[in-house]
């Protein structure tokens, strides 16, 4: 019998493997662990290769496609209400690839290695500034008990601490406190902006990059992160398919006649929603000060809606705006508005 269809259901070490032909039935189910599976692959002929999107999926992906096979990755909350029975790892296997035939399902599409490579500098980038956040939140608060207070906001803090640094008038305790912290607190400092500077760099060179640059609200890092994540967003049919994804929509409940619509759904990835609501941010402000057709929208909304109601709304918009562009492959050029002086 021919194998049309491979399910695998991932893991560190152990893997599931399950072969399937094109009515359904299970040719083999085996449990290999990594080498076996690179080796096995290998003397399979050129099929379906289904598995979960999640740790280390896109690896496998980039190997199996470059064996000759096809590979789609489901998301995981599309599989989860097809395991059927107690769960194991053959369950698992068996709802990876009965997911995978369903006629809605949205595959996710394989990162390349130098976006799996943008996405580590993002998160790496994330975790130092958490850090040095709690560093400076933890000086603040033991300084406290000394009477010292520090003043509000990053470039304060950083003021603050470097006046410390010399005063002669701290015990020596204090002093080698203030020090150590300050220490610590410039090379994070510079840790993130060696990534800031590669990220920048990058972006620049690459063509989706400058079409998202093109956009208001969006700078270097929200560019880096979203063409690492999207690429051109080929994997949505529209614009309302790539806002509904990033979790900026409202949730709807709905029942017969009656329909209501609540907060946003906050579905997707957080930073790239974080990212982009920040973004939005940025533009509000300036707004009130331009004459094309997003900031006079951005401006009406703004006189009616509070500020962060505004943001996500502008968010929403951007993204829309995002994938139209990607999609065009143009870039952003401001909408002038007639009749406005």
């Amino acid at each position: 019998m021919k194998v049309t269809t491979i399910s695998i259901d991932l893991a560190k070490n152990v893997f599931q493997v399950m072969g399937f032909t094109s009515t359904g039935k299970v040719v083999f189910n085996k449990r290999l662990n990594r080498a076996q599976l690179s080796h096995f692959m290998q003397m399979q002929l050129s099929c379906r290769v289904v598995m979960e999107a999640c740790y280390s999926s896109h690896y496998w992906g980039r190997t199996f496609e470059s064996m000759g096979h096809t590979v789609d990755l489901i998301p995981a909350q599309h599989v989860t209400p097809f395991v059927r029975g107690n769960k194991n790892d053959s369950n698992d296997t068996l709802a990876i690839f009965e997911a995978s035939s369903r006629a809605f399902i949205r595959f996710v599409p394989i990162k390349t290695q130098a976006q799996q490579e943008i996405l580590i500098l993002h998160r790496l980038r994330e975790r130092l500034l958490s850090a040095r956040t709690a560093a400076s939140n933890q000086l603040r608060g033991l300084l406290a008990d000394f009477g010292i207070i520090f003043p509000l906001g990053k470039v304060a803090f950083n003021e603050k601490i470097q006046t410390l640094s010399v005063d002669e008038s701290l015990s020596v305790t204090l002093n080698w406190l203030v020090k150590d912290v300050y220490t610590e607190y410039k090379t994070l400092s510079v840790r993130i902006k060696a990534i800031e500077k590669q990220l920048k760099t990058d972006i620049e060179a690459n063509p989706l990059g400058q079409i998202l640059l093109s956009i208001p609200g969006i700078g270097y890092l929200n560019a880096s992160a979203f063409v690492a994540s999207i690429g051109s967003g080929q994997a949505f049919a529209s614009a309302k398919d790539f806002a509904v994804w990033l979790g900026i929509t409202p949730k709807q409940f709905a029942s017969g006649n009656k329909s209501v619509m609540g907060g946003i759904s906050k579905r997707g990835d957080q930073y790239l929603r974080k990212q982009l609501i920040h973004g939005a941010r940025a533009i509000i402000s300036h707004a009130g000060k331009k004459q094309d057709a997003l900031s006079l929208w951005i401006t009406q909304l703004r006189a009616i809606k509070t500020f962060n109601c505004t943001a996500v709304a502008t968010a929403h918009k951007l993204a829309r705006i995002m994938w139209t562009l990607l999609q065009k492959q143009c870039h952003y050029t401001p909408q002038v508005v007639r009749g406005v002086a």
